[in-house]
């Protein structure tokens, strides 16, 4: 058995770094299935079916060994629709059991891993009741909805010394590993500024609409879980929570633990001194959000300053694209995103750096999937390609971020305190606030 796993978790960091993994004929996975033995079979849950929690069902059954046994959502109707879809995916859905409350899911003894793709403001209790209940999770991103929630879960994980794995896919992905490679060879020169932006052009908020009745088969309590009471609104459900600060953080938390997280990841992952942000509802200031659907962040760092910039609604961003991460050196600029990477020379640098865009040839997601349950399988989390340390670390940056908008002061980050120098700001914004009964274990 031990030499068997050995050979899985070997076979798959290989799989994961060299080979594209999108479907189960695929040569790589057909060497990694012989492996897998009755004694390798993995059970699993997943809670929040509707968006990216059913993108991330799907490229967990690619995974040889992985069998689900329950769907869980407080919408019913998601459900139901899931259920169905599950026939798609040469599922027996008689043998799944579908579940509103995700405690019924947990009580379990037969599920051995959990993944968990609800809103934000639900990661926090649910990865943590989740480990409590000696399940592995796959936790969406971003793993928390403030920055204790963050610290909480990574002492979660180290008392109940599960496997967790965030799901920043990105990391995942060769491309995205080749470039920050080539930025830490030091063939950039010296790094002045990192560029990070986000310009969505098909995220747009919701209209202005009426609050109304809760839908028929919707547990809207559940739902809310620690937010506060609102009446329902479609405007704030389902796709559009994330503009909401009860229960997410924007793009910059959406998106940006994505490309925060590599342009970090470059520059060794370092936390920043000072955080200050510029922003608003300029684009679209009659529309139904609270979230900035323009927004300018400045963190400092020792050496280097890292922008952020987003916007909603639009598509031009930095470089003609609408996303990426730029390193911008002394002898020349590599620009990445999901579609690449390429480096553009400085021309006075008289250093021949330029390389020609080097397209994306795998599967994120896939790899992220294959990794996490081989880490489960071998119980070696230092295998993860991102660990809910990482995961949480960069949430909290983001969270910075957002905390330095909504606040509308510049910020100082104390290191070895681990919170901002202004204690009023301490109070007011590192802890999401819980309601209805609902509190964050103390770990």
């Amino acid at each position: 058995m031990l030499n068997r796993r050995n050979f899985i978790r070997n076979s798959a960091g290989a799989i994961g770094s060299t080979v594209l993994l999108s479907a189960l004929d695929n040569p790589a996975y057909a060497l990694y299935e012989r492996t897998i033995g009755a004694n390798d079979q993995i059970n699993i849950g997943v809670i929040g079916v509707n968006g990216m929690g059913w993108s991330d069902l799907v490229a967990a059954l690619k995974v040889p060994g992985v069998n689900l046994l329950a769907i869980c959502d407080s919408d019913q109707n998601v459900l139901d629709k899931r259920m169905k879809d599950l026939k798609g995916l040469n599922v027996d859905a008689s043998k799944v059991n579908a579940y509103q409350d995700y405690r019924a899911l947990l009580d379990r003894k037969d599920i051995d891993a959990v993944i968990i793709g609800t809103p934000d403001h639900w990661h926090a209790l649910m990865m943590i009741h989740a480990c409590e209940a000696g399940k592995d999770v796959y936790v969406e991103k971003p793993v928390g909805n403030s920055i204790v929630e963050c610290r909480t879960m990574v002492a979660a994980q180290q008392k109940y010394n599960k496997v967790v794995q965030a799901g920043q896919w990105q990391r995942s992905q060769q491309h995205f590993k080749d470039a920050v490679d080539f930025v830490q060879s030091g063939q950039l020169g010296n790094i002045r500024t990192v560029k990070v932006w986000c310009y969505q052009g098909w995220m747009k908020p919701g209209p202005v609409v009426p609050n109304s009745a809760v839908p028929s088969g919707v547990d809207y309590n559940l739902w809310l879980g620690p937010a506060q009471k609102r009446a329902f609104n479609s405007s704030r459900y389902h796709f559009n929570f994330r503009w909401f600060w009860d229960y997410a953080g924007g793009l910059m938390t959406d998106w940006g633990v994505h490309l925060l997280d590599y342009g970090l990841l470059g520059m060794g992952s370092p936390i920043p001194k000072s955080i200050s942000a510029l922003g608003g509802r300029f684009a679209y200031p009659d529309l139904y959000e609270e979230t900035p659907d323009t927004l300018t962040t400045l963190y400092e760092f020792d050496k280097f300053n890292l922008v952020w910039d987003s916007a909603m609604g639009i598509d031009n961003g930095s470089y003609n694209r609408d996303h990426g991460i730029a390193y911008i050196g002394n002898n020349g600029t590599l620009i990445l995103n999901r579609g690449g990477w390429e480096v553009v020379e400085e021309r006075q640098s008289g250093n021949k750096v330029s390389k020609p865009l080097v397209k994306a040839s795998d599967n994120g997601l896939n790899n992220h999937m294959l990794n996490f349950f081989a880490s489960v399988r071998s119980r070696k989390k230092e295998d993860l390609n991102c660990s809910i340390q990482a995961g949480a670390h960069v949430a909290s940056i983001a969270q910075m971020g957002n905390i330095a908008y909504k606040s509308g002061e510049k910020l100082t980050w104390d290191a070895q305190k681990n919170q901002f120098t202004n204690s009023k700001i301490n109070k007011q914004y590192l802890m999401a606030q819980y309601h209805n009964g609902y509190n964050l274990p103390k770990i």
